[in-house]
């Protein structure tokens, strides 16, 4: 009995010794190829990161001709617009475009409503604001600022041939229902005019433009391109430009690339900004007011 015992444990051995030799060990090439892809998996990353670096998104409303507007195709040097089948032309495009050559990187037009640009770009959705905006104090508090690229004036549209037609000052709009865009500077001149009735603020232009056409308000706060160009778009539209006009400070009326605080791309911005003389910037405002929609 006992020699059968020993006999049975022997066999036991054997067995597990021959099953443990069935599992195939992974041998120097295998290794390899383990490695080999854990390398392609990273350089795809990485080249996905590259690709995505080499883009420059720009965000801005698109509905502030002839600073910006949107068009359904790419006439006149117009940008596609990110998840859409629209179109971003106009004097912001213009200088994005030269910007993001100066980069080296590839343009992306973000449409956003002008109170999401702030939180779309501290968010990191897009990189810059490039859309008629003005450094003003409030907005330096969250975000910086380039150098400026356009400086332009306040004037007030109304209506041809009505009653404001022919006024000078911001005085002559006493008793007149004016209204200017939310969340800009320009809403909170109003109050220089004496005795005016403040209408509440409009989200953008073409909807200030209906309320003038319709008349529910008497006219509204611009700055002198989006003037001439609602003159261009509107055979009744007047643009007024005072001799006494708003009191305001060179942040207010010029304009500025908004950017993340402490953003390495400002210098650079700054870079490609002073690259374009102010009769190149004349000419990109004139052939941004001459290309825009008419129905803008």
């Amino acid at each position: 009995m006992k020699k059968i015992f020993l006999m049975l444990i022997a066999m036991s051995l054997l067995v597990v010794m021959l099953l443990s030799g069935c599992g195939k060990k992974p041998d120097a090439a295998d290794t390899y190829t383990s490695a080999e892809n854990k390398d392609n998996t990273s350089d795809v990353a990485d080249t996905s990161a590259e690709k995505e670096d080499n883009t420059f998104k720009v965000g801005m409303e698109a509905g502030y001709p002839p600073f910006n507007w949107t068009q359904l195709d790419d006439s006149n040097g117009a940008v596609k617009i990110q998840n859409s089948a629209e179109y971003a032309g106009g004097y912001d495009v213009e200088i994005a475009k030269i910007i993001a050559e100066h980069l080296g990187k590839e343009l992306v037009i973000v449409k956003t409503e002008w109170g999401g640009l702030i939180p779309a770009l501290t968010s990191g959705k897009i990189d810059a604001i490039i859309a008629g905006m003005s450094p003003t104090a409030e907005r330096a508090e969250s975000i910086d600022f380039s150098d400026h690229y356009y400086t332009s004036d306040l004037v007030m549209v109304v209506k041809k041939g009505g009653k404001y037609d022919g006024a000078t000052s911001i005085q002559d709009f006493k008793g007149a229902k004016i209204t200017a865009q939310l969340n800009t500077f320009h809403y909170t001149v109003i109050d220089q005019i004496e005795g005016v009735l403040k209408q509440t603020a409009m989200d953008d232009f073409p909807a200030m433009r209906v309320a003038l056409e319709s008349g529910i308000i008497d006219g509204y706060i611009s700055e002198r391109p989006e003037g001439i160009s609602a003159e261009a778009a509107n055979s009744n539209f007047k643009m007024i430009e005072f001799t006494d006009g708003f009191k305001t400070s060179p942040e207010d009326t010029a304009i500025a690339v908004g950017l993340r605080k402490g953003s390495e791309l400002t210098a650079k911005i700054n870079e490609a900004l002073a690259k374009v003389s102010e009769e190149r910037r004349k000419e990109l405002m004139d052939n941004a007011i001459k290309n825009q929609p008419a129905s803008e």
